[in-house]
């Protein structure tokens, strides 16, 4: 796929991980930038990403805090869950609009400092019950943002599964085990919401094919 210099919405995640990791393999230049709207897991996030984010934009970081838009959600990926009492639904983690909220947030900013491109990990999760996290939402916000503006919205992995890339984090040598992606637990991954779900099956995936190779 070809890509070109821009701005990759980053989170310690591992899709954005390995989108990182392909720009630096193609040797093309990025700006990483991390966005605190709340999310309760911001601090573990930003933490697990300077911890695998390549070594020379690791000063690179730009940082944009709008963590008050959110203040009065009862999301639990803005209040933390209690893993050992509360039964957390995959619908208590809805967050309004957060997907256009941080491609406009990306858009706006690539525009204000002269760049044409943002990149967003995002994929067509089979797990996900955000109404824009799907492929047909983010092909109509493509056009809506490209119609209004100079900034074009790149998704190159949009029609991959969470297998695929993390197959391809581990092509780009990626640390991929390092990436932290909970949306019900601040500290350690919950193993059931939608993110820890897709991460998990991948990687399980990943380890059958390598007990077939051996």
């Amino acid at each position: 796929m070809e890509i070109k210099k821009g701005i990759i919405l980053v989170s310690g995640g591992m899709d954005s991980t390995t989108l990182m990791y392909l720009f630096v393999h193609q040797k093309v230049e990025f700006i990483p930038l991390f966005i605190d709207y709340g999310q309760h897991c911001a601090k573990k996030e930003y933490a697990t990403l300077l911890s695998v984010i390549p070594d020379s934009y690791r000063d690179k970081i730009e940082v944009i805090n709008v963590s008050s838009i959110y203040k009065h959600s009862k999301s639990r990926f803005i209040i933390p869950a209690n893993l050992w009492e509360d039964n957390i639904k995959a619908e208590d983690l809805y967050i309004p609009y957060r997907n256009v909220l941080l491609l406009t947030i990306a858009a706006s900013y690539a525009q204000t400092i002269g760049e044409s491109y943002v990149y967003s990990a995002f994929i067509n999760s089979n797990h996900a019950k955000e109404i824009d996290c799907s492929s047909a939402f983010f092909d109509k916000l493509e056009g809506l943002l490209s119609e209004y503006g100079s900034v074009k919205i790149e998704m190159p992995f949009r029609d991959m599964s969470k297998y695929e890339v993390a197959r391809l984090g581990i092509e780009l040598q990626a640390p991929i085990g390092k990436t932290f992606s909970c949306q019900a637990s601040p500290d350690i991954p919950c193993g059931a919401c939608p993110n820890c779900v897709d991460r998990l099956n991948a990687l399980k995936q990943i380890e059958k094919d390598i007990l077939s190779y051996e």
